[in-house]
């Protein structure tokens, strides 16, 4: 039989990287779960310390951006709408602490890089302002994808309770005691509200205004319809969760159709911003004096419009909603 001899660095670096990769995987696994902890507990923390029921609603609301009657706290609708949906807890004055904090940051970086006051605040107000804001939209949108893909299964606990034989406000309050961010802290504000005294169609029609997801909307109006017309409530949410699957599964196969022009509409977008950013770093005098004279600056303003126009006219094709 021949004789295996193993190089012992060879042997040392493959225990390394097992080590550092079991690591790894080990840190990534409690970073998950102290995630979803925190995620499901969120909402319960206000229950943990014992405030009454009609404190922890009015708490719940001014975290997420309202008045203790429900109404928006902030003038700008736009705003508020996109504070409210983002799910993020409302704190002004950190953000503004932060928002200063990225705009002087960005703004130094201009002044060093450029040597231009003008420019240089110019950056930190555009920084400061659309930073915060992409941010927002960013976890607005995610929260709106985690609503589409959680509630059908919301919807079935809520069955399953109802034809356990408990009432409505019961089956409501599960959904938010076991289920995670964001469906069940949105249920738990309507099972709260519900217990302080508002009917279901009005606390139902809140988490609607709250969330302004299709989906949610089409289960406040089923809801109102079974309120109003009366019906198997059981049925409607059954085939109300079956609905909201279709079009979930719907959604996933539009991205999918899309994925081509998302991946050439990055690419497009990149790769003349890559290749200028290589020759500045490898060739900074590439452009020599060229690059300060008027037609040049035209030419690249004029090229960068473009690629803007570009890059909406194929974010409108692939846009499909539904």
């Amino acid at each position: 039989m021949p004789h295996f001899d193993p190089d012992p660095n060879l042997v040392f670096e493959i225990l390394v990287f097992a080590a550092v990769f079991s690591a790894v995987q080990a840190a990534w696994g409690l970073l998950r779960v102290g995630r979803a902890k925190r995620t499901v507990n969120r909402r319960l923390v206000l229950t943990e310390q014992g405030l009454a029921l009609g404190d922890m609603v009015i708490e719940l609301r001014k975290q997420r951006g309202l008045t203790a009657s429900g109404e928006r706290m902030l003038r700008w609708d736009w705003f508020a709408d996109l504070v409210v949906h983002s799910g993020v807890v409302f704190r002004p004055r950190s953000w503004a602490i932060v928002a200063a904090g990225i705009a002087a940051t960005a703004g130094l970086i201009a002044l060093v890089v450029s040597h231009k006051p003008l420019i240089a605040v110019a950056a930190g107000v555009a920084t400061g302002g659309l930073g915060p804001l992409a941010y927002l939209k960013f976890k607005a949108d995610r929260r709106a994808k985690a609503l589409s893909r959680q509630l059908p299964d919301a919807l079935d606990v809520i069955v399953r309770s109802l034809e356990a034989g408990h009432p409505v406000p019961t089956a409501v309050a599960l959904v938010g005691k076991e289920m995670p961010d964001p469906v069940g802290s949105e249920f738990g504000m309507v099972a709260d509200e519900i217990a302080y005294g508002a009917p279901l169609e009005q606390a139902v029609g809140s988490m609607a205004a709250r969330c302004r997801h299709p989906d949610i909307d089409l289960f406040a109006a089923t809801v109102r319809l079974q309120d109003r017309s009366g019906g198997n409530l059981t049925g409607l949410l059954r085939m109300n969760a079956h609905t909201v699957r279709e079009r979930h599964k719907l959604r996933l196969k539009i991205r999918s159709a899309s994925s081509e022009g998302r991946a050439s509409a990055m690419i497009l977008t990149g790769a003349p911003l890559c290749v200028l950013g290589i020759l500045q770093l490898v060739t900074p005098h590439f452009y020599g004096e060229v690059i300060g004279e008027p037609a040049t600056q035209i030419g690249l303003a004029v090229m960068g419009m473009w690629m803007l126009l570009g890059n909406l006219v194929m974010r409108r094709m692939i846009d499909m909603r539904i």
